[in-house]
């Protein structure tokens, strides 16, 4: 019997983003959290484009604010699911997904913390059986040791690491894609360094 591997290509027709518990109360204490705020605003711009689903979540937003305004949600009218656990895979968020896209098959991971709410919402996509693509200039922990091992621990696990920009581009991977040129845009400046190659 034959194993059928993937090997991460992303189809936006089939592909969603997720946004974790970027929060006004974790800015001072998170890594480069600006910088990974603005990528991931890249990553939102770019599924907009490609009118693909974009879902996020708050960590128990009593106490730690709300999703920060650089990321945009109100502008494109998305509502965060508010949670206590660490996993954005819970029943309410799945089904917002299932109702806008039934046939999702990779899920496009930015947000925080890297060892705590991204590390608990791969592991629960894989085991659903979705792909799990992470750009990790888009995700980010308190500390650089855990931000760094615990990439490394989901890339052993079966996730895809990337980069924003190498995402965006993957979105439309010819020039002679009708949303091509605006994808290009997004990208015409580098992303922000987040320090991962310090």
């Amino acid at each position: 019997m034959s194993i059928v591997r993937s090997f991460g290509r992303i189809n936006p027709a089939t592909s969603a983003v997720f946004l974790c518990d970027m929060q006004e109360k974790f800015r001072p204490m998170i890594s480069h959290f600006n910088q990974v705020v603005l990528n991931s605003n890249r990553i939102l711009h770019a599924a907009k484009v490609m009118d693909m689903p974009v879902l996020a979540s708050e960590q128990y937003p009593k106490g730690l604010g709300h999703t920060v305004p650089e990321i945009e949600l109100a502008k494109f009218q998305i509502t965060a699911h508010s949670k206590s656990c660490f996993t954005m895979a819970f029943p309410a968020l799945m089904e917002e997904l299932r109702s806008q896209q039934p046939l999702t098959k990779s899920i496009i991971l930015c947000g925080i913390e890297t060892q705590a709410c991204i590390h608990h919402t791969t592991l629960d996509l894989l085991e659903m059986g979705y792909d799990v693509h992470i750009p990790v200039d888009c995700a980010s922990s308190r500390s650089m040791t855990d931000r760094v091992y615990g990439l490394q621990r989901l890339r052993d696990s079966g996730a895809f690491l990337t980069t924003s920009e190498g995402l965006i581009l993957s979105l439309a991977p010819d020039a002679a894609h009708p949303k091509f040129r605006h994808l290009q845009k997004l990208v015409m400046e580098s992303a922000h360094d987040t320090g991962l190659m310090k």
